[in-house]
């Protein structure tokens, strides 16, 4: 499923693992050995989040907009 949603990857010393969150969706986590277990586990928690909000019929949390300053 391809969403617009954002993923937060950060090491964790304490987990010995990257985890993954996710601003959209407060409380979801997931983690990974390695950076693209991470993102891997990551999308697989984003699709099954949609899915669910979609199985329940709840609205979809709006994504997150950046805006980035070039230097």
């Amino acid at each position: 499923m391809n969403s617009h949603y954002s993923m937060l990857i950060e090491w964790s010393v304490e987990d010995d693992a990257y985890v993954v969150s996710f601003q959209e969706f407060p409380g979801a986590h997931t983690h990974g050995s390695t950076y693209v277990d991470a993102v891997r586990n990551g999308q697989e928690v984003l699709d099954l989040l949609v899915e669910t909000y979609q199985q329940e019929g709840r609205p979809l949390p709006e994504p997150a907009l950046r805006q980035f300053a070039l230097a």
